[in-house]
């Protein structure tokens, strides 16, 4: 899934949850899914519908795009795994260290990972991961 659609990406969670439920068998990425999905409760009944996969969750009414937060933890947990942008283990080990615990410390760093994405889109540019780093750096409270 190099460059899934809306759709896809959707319906990934929803299939991954699905497939928990029923005690299937779950590939290495959706048991990586699963368990961000078992750290967020609150969208359990959203991955249970399949008529999710069109739903509009707009920010303007105050709504979380749960997929959205969903992908960017798996984005986040993939980044942990190859320390890419490299530092990027150290600087969330600091964070949870400073937090005293590792989901809280996942949302920090899923702020500046949206920061980040955000201000690429915005200047038509890759993303700078350095100034990942620096955000997670600040939020944890240590040196730049």
């Amino acid at each position: 899934m190099f460059n899934p659609s809306r759709e896809q990406v959707r319906n990934f969670f929803i299939e991954a949850w699905r497939k928990q439920r029923a005690a299937e068998p779950l590939t290495a990425l959706e048991s990586m899914a699963v368990d961000i999905i078992g750290l967020h409760p609150e969208y359990h009944r959203v991955l249970e519908d399949p008529e999710a996969v069109g739903r509009e969750f707009s920010p303007d009414d105050g709504q979380v795009n749960p997929f959205l937060h969903l992908s960017l933890h798996l984005a986040i947990e993939e980044q942990l795994s190859i320390d890419q942008p490299p530092g990027i283990r150290a600087a969330v080990a600091t964070l949870q260290l400073r937090r005293g615990d590792r989901h809280a410390a996942l949302h920090e760093v899923l702020e500046c990972l949206g920061e980040t994405v955000f201000n690429a889109q915005r200047n038509n540019a890759p993303p700078d991961g350095a100034a990942y780093l620096e955000c997670l750096r600040r939020r944890a409270g240590a040196p730049a």
